[in-house]
């Protein structure tokens, strides 16, 4: 990353993560391109920085509004040294209980608008061989769980797309990282998650229970969005950032749980894993 001046460019700022990195990449006097569906939602960030602020309208389902906005950033501040793909949206839902549309919906803006958006900065980071992508995932991208699995699908191409990528552009100076949290005070569980309106009382002790702790625990999640940001900015500092942070202790432990389980569900097929090959000659 540029230390001097950087350029970041973040989607999904009227909320949220977005907004919280948002506001501490304008207070640290950085050049920031802050995005948003509605830009009337991002008016009261910019007060007292329009210097080195940009905001403007994007929806990431819309491949021609993506590429007006990144050319308005590049012509407006020159460059993008980091970009931060924030937006996104959770679907509660059993897989029983699923609608076509949501899901295919889920998947347009979690994970083809995020990867359009890559498409379109990539050039201009391949170009100055630097720069920074920042895919915000979750520890639903490394584990599933009842009533999110069509969310934790779209996470889990996240992963796999920013795991890929990771690999593809770090011999070309370009760093990526994936951002994994568990549950923070953001509006994520609250109104700005959509619900199946279908439910099937078989699954009331599975996805039906999941709903409703997610629902009851909406605004007091033990994450701190504040501190998120910071995490971040922080690993956008680093010349070696990581391919993965988790946020949150919650997150934190899930994860390694879920390493141990593996490792054991693995070691226990071990040898029918192996017998699968053609025998040793």
């Amino acid at each position: 990353m540029n230390s001097t001046n950087p350029v970041w460019f973040i989607t999904g700022c009227s909320t949220g993560f977005g907004r919280e990195l948002a506001k501490q990449v304008i207070a640290l006097g950085w050049n920031v391109v802050i995005t948003a569906r509605n830009p009337d939602s991002l008016a009261d960030l910019t007060v007292g920085h329009e210097t080195h602020t940009l905001p403007l309208a994007l929806d990431v389902n819309d491949q021609a509004v993506i590429q007006q906005a990144v050319a308005q950033a590049i012509q407006h501040f020159g460059q993008i040294d980091v970009l931060v793909n924030n937006a996104g949206y959770g679907y509660f839902s059993a897989i029983e209980e699923g609608e076509d549309d949501q899901i295919r919906r889920q998947f347009e803006t979690n994970v083809f608008g995020l990867s359009a958006l890559i498409r379109e900065v990539l050039p201009h980071m391949r170009a100055k061989k630097a720069g920074h992508i920042i895919n915000f995932s979750s520890i639903g991208g490394l584990v599933a769980f009842p009533a999110l699995g069509y969310y934790n699908a779209s996470k889990f191409a996240v992963e796999a797309i920013s795991e890929a990528l990771y690999k593809e552009v770090q011999p070309l100076g370009i760093h990526v990282s994936i951002v994994e949290p568990s549950g923070f005070r953001t509006d994520w569980a609250g109104r700005s998650v959509i619900e199946s309106k279908t439910t099937i009382d078989d699954y009331k002790e599975t996805a039906g229970a999941r709903r409703d702790a997610l629902r009851a625990g909406s605004g007091h999640q033990a994450g701190d969005p504040v501190r998120a940001a910071q995490a971040v900015i922080d690993i956008a500092r680093l010349e070696q950032p990581p391919l993965r942070l988790l946020l949150g202790k919650a997150a934190y432990n899930t994860a390694m749980a879920h390493l141990d389980e593996l490792r054991h569900n693995f070691e226990q097929w071990r040898d029918v894993s192996i017998g699968a090959d053609y025998p040793e000659e």
